[in-house]
């Protein structure tokens, strides 16, 4: 499934009956929930799933409009509709949940059937629903959250809430990095994908040889000269419809993952298809990570090297430099057959992901 993840804002006030939940494989946070058995409340439906970038840099926010809102009659359904088959798995979801402070319900979407119900196209999405049953407003991607606490205040009050001792204050955006806003000419890379599915029809991956041999281990050379925003494999690799993995397990750190990109943090979705952790070396423009350039889950060894430790399949903060910078090399390789990775996001705040 292409990923259709955005930052960019997308805003309709068309007002239509809530769909009802459809579908949901289990509950988190919650028993079972309808929408009939919560109509009374504001129902804020939030579409997600646990390795979206653009989602965890909402995360904040939802906090926030729970524990600001909740006993006022705000109730967040958190809708998790994967991108990935593994985060189809309870206990990965479940996990995300607590590893991000999630304690609203959320119900597990695994075939998508809720996300159908409401023609939803967008992670993340949120659906916001009066008292008596219809959506008033409809926000997609990143941004607007002091507008969209605005409509969550006016509907909450419509349904007899009293905010009068609630102030409206402001969550704010999220601050983009000044030196982004001051390059000349700059960009963010887009998001890349991995396996042979999206890397085909996006081209993020861009050599022939890899597209010949999806599904068995294959030899991979990249050209001399690396485009930006495209994904380069050298050495022994094994191509797979949602990620591309090591193919063989190595003691020197022979084959490498490589790419060119413009932003000012990285992250990427590794997974081990064994379950065992591994650890994958990290280079930026020819050198190791150090303390003011890494990620949060990078960590400097004794000898200066930096690795990222996979001990689960999600999104790892690789990189997090103190400013805006382009066409910054990175190498990624492990000994590890085990090494799995799906896709690659970028940033320009001026902190998170």
């Amino acid at each position: 499934m292409a990923s259709l993840a955005f930052v960019l804002i997308s805003v309709a006030c068309t007002t239509f009956p809530a769909p009802e939940f459809k579908g949901i494989k289990a509950w988190i946070n919650s028993e079972p929930l309808t929408l009939e058995e919560l109509r009374g409340n504001v129902v804020l439906v939030d579409f997600w799933t646990y390795s979206c970038v653009n989602c965890i840099r909402t995360f904040p926010f939802l906090r926030q409009w729970n524990k600001k809102y909740a006993d006022d009659g705000l109730v967040i359904i958190g809708v998790h509709s994967p991108e990935f088959e593994f985060e189809k798995d309870y206990e990965n979801v479940l996990k995300a949940t607590q590893d991000n402070g999630i304690t609203w319900p959320v119900a597990q979407d695994n075939d998508f059937k809720t996300w159908d119900h409401y023609g939803n196209k967008f992670w993340p999405a949120k659906y916001l629903i009066d008292s008596k049953g219809t959506v008033q407003y409809t926000h997609f991607g990143e941004g607007q959250y002091d507008q969209t606490e605005q409509q969550i205040r006016q509907l909450l009050i419509e349904a007899g809430a009293d905010l009068t001792d609630v102030p409206l204050g402001t969550v704010g955006e999220q601050t983009v990095d000044q030196t982004f806003i001051e390059a000349p000419r700059g960009a963010v890379t887009r998001e890349l994908f991995a396996g042979f599915v999206l890397a085909e029809l996006g081209e993020y991956v861009r050599q022939s040889d890899f597209f010949k041999h999806t599904g068995s281990v294959v030899e991979l050379e990249s050209p001399d000269k690396h485009k930006e925003g495209v994904i380069y494999f050298d050495g022994t690799w094994e191509v797979w419809p949602e990620h591309t993995r090591h193919g063989r397990n190595s003691t020197g750190y022979e084959d490498v993952l490589s790419l060119i990109y413009s932003a000012r943090t990285l992250n990427a979705v590794v997974s081990s298809d064994s379950g065992e952790p591994y650890d994958v070396r990290i280079t930026l423009n020819g050198e190791f990570l150090t303390e003011e350039n890494k990620g949060r889950d990078v960590t400097i060894a004794p000898s200066g090297e930096s690795f990222l430790n996979v001990a689960e399949p999600r999104m790892y903060h690789v990189i997090e430099a103190p400013g805006y910078t382009k066409d910054n090399q990175l190498t990624m390789s492990s000994n590890s057959g085990d090494f799995g990775i799906f896709a690659f996001t970028f940033g320009v705040y001026e902190t998170g992901p």
